[in-house]
C-alpha cells in the first residue's frame, strides 16, 4: 500500500478526489491528510494580492469576510470530514487532523510517524507566495525527506 500526506487548505472537490486517487493507478493508497483552517491577517492579505492578481477584484474585497478563530476551526473540521469521507468513498482509506500551528512542522512529524512515501500539497494558486517559494511545496521539499508534488485545486475556495 502507497502511503500519501495530502496537506489541503479547503474540502477537497469531486474532481479533487478523483485527481488524487489515480495518481497511482489501481494501487490502494492510505491518505494522512492535514487541514490548515484559513483565516489568518497575513494569510489574507497574500490572498487578496493574489485575487488581484488573476484579476478576481470582487474576491479580494471579500477577503475581508474570511472566518477567524473558532468559527474557521469549526469549517475547517467539516472541511476535513468532508474531504475523508470522499477520500473513503473512492475505496482508499483516509484519516486526517486539523493543524494549527507551523504546518511544516507537523507535515515533517507525520511524514516520519506513518513512514509516507510522498507528501501532495493540494491548494489554490499562490502567486506571492510561489514566487518567493515560500508555499507549503517549496518549503516542504526541503524539510520532509520524501518526494512533495504541488497539485492545484479544481476550484476556487
Amino acid at each position: 500500500m502507497f502511503t500519501s500526506v495530502l496537506m489541503i487548505e479547503k474540502a477537497l472537490t469531486s474532481a479533487d478526489v478523483e485527481f488524487v486517487t489515480t495518481l497511482h493507478g489501481d494501487e490502494p493508497v492510505s491518505f494522512h491528510v492535514l487541514l490548515q483552517p484559513r483565516g489568518e491577517q497575513a494569510d489574507r492579505l497574500l490572498r487578496a494580492i493574489d485575487d488581484v492578481a488573476l484579476g478576481e477584484l470582487d474576491e479580494a474585497v471579500r477577503e475581508g469576510e474570511t472566518p477567524e478563530g473558532e468559527e474557521a476551526k469549526t469549517m475547517g473540521q467539516r472541511a476535513l470530514e468532508v474531504s475523508l469521507q470522499a477520500l473513503r468513498a473512492s475505496g482508499d482509506e483516509a484519516e486526517g487532523r486539523l493543524i494549527e500551528d507551523h504546518p511544516l512542522d507537523a507535515l515533517k512529524d507525520l511524514v516520519e510517524e506513518v513512514g509516507a512515501d510522498e507528501v501532495i500539497v493540494l491548494t489554490d494558486p499562490h502567486y506571492v507566495e510561489e514566487f518567493f517559494h515560500r508555499d507549503w511545496a517549496s518549503r516542504a521539499r526541503h524539510k520532509v525527506g520524501v518526494p512533495v508534488l504541488k497539485l492545484f485545486s479544481h476550484s476556487k475556495a
